[in-house]
């Protein structure tokens, strides 16, 4: 198995950039986005209409990629969890999760022996097809695939401590819209109530060596994470990216227009 960049540059202490996809399944996405020097992709199941036969995919063009193909699972049941790692996943992202019991359960899922319990299956997508040592592919399966928790619900700011002292868990991600839902002040992102639950956690993460990440939409909106010290930023996603990038060039031509 191939390292995992997103991991080893959070391992050095570096940034990485990434970006979400939640609509074009499209055969050339994978490589256009390469092409962009992007380190991550996180691939939504949560928000989307891809389902397993659009992972299935996804991950194949994924996997000739040079990025980190990660999946945003809809839940952490062990289905989706063992399922998209089995598709060739590099690393799951799970949301709302509020308890230590929660985190156990992913790690659980997403480890082989005798870090979990996820069924072994070899020979198929996750190592290329090819032969070789069931054990050392195992091994290289719990070594680099990332398990990634999204704190975003007040149940979880308050658990964060036992949640991050899970082993087994890389990477913690804050989902702010839903964190400030949960915290009764819908988008409200300077909000007192809101800055206070995500310096609890940067300071809880800082203190177990546990990088953080999140989504950011553009450059001015990244500084105030990283600031806090998150590392793993995810810039954007396709929707957005499009829509951005036309709506300012069909405001060019309408000001051309009337000129």
């Amino acid at each position: 198995m191939e390292e995992n960049r997103l991991g080893r540059l959070l391992a050095a202490g570096r940034h990485a950039a990434g970006t979400m996809v939640f609509e074009f399944n499209t055969p050339g996405i994978c490589r256009l986005l390469d092409a962009t020097g992007v380190d991550f992709v996180v691939f939504d199941m949560e928000h989307s209409g891809f389902e397993l036969d659009g992972i299935r995919q996804l991950m194949s063009w994924a996997r000739a990629a040079s990025f980190t193909p990660v999946v945003r699972v809809p839940s952490g049941d062990y289905h989706f969890l063992a399922r998209v790692l089995d598709l060739g996943a590099r690393g799951v992202m799970v949301p709302m999760v509020g308890t230590r019991q929660q985190a156990e359960a992913i790690v659980h899922s997403c480890k082989y022996y005798p870090y979990g319990g996820r069924g072994a299956g070899f020979g198929v997508a996750h190592d290329d097809f090819r032969p070789g040592s069931v054990t050392d592919k195992m091994e290289a399966a719990n070594r680099e695939n990332l398990v990634i928790v999204q704190i975003e619900t007040a149940q979880g700011v308050e658990n964060i401590a036992e949640i991050i002292a899970v082993p087994g868990i890389d990477i913690i991600w804050i989902g702010h819209f839903d964190l400030t839902q949960s915290l009764g002040i819908p988008a409200q992102f300077d909000h007192p109530l809101f800055v206070e639950a995500i310096d609890t956690v940067a300071r809880t993460a800082s203190a177990h060596n546990v990088p953080l990440g999140v989504l950011v939409n553009d450059p001015a909106a990244g500084q105030f994470w990283i600031e806090r010290g998150f590392r793993a930023i995810c810039y954007s996603g396709d929707i957005w990216l499009l829509q951005r990038a036309l709506t300012e060039g069909v405001a060019w031509i309408r000001s051309i227009s009337t000129q």
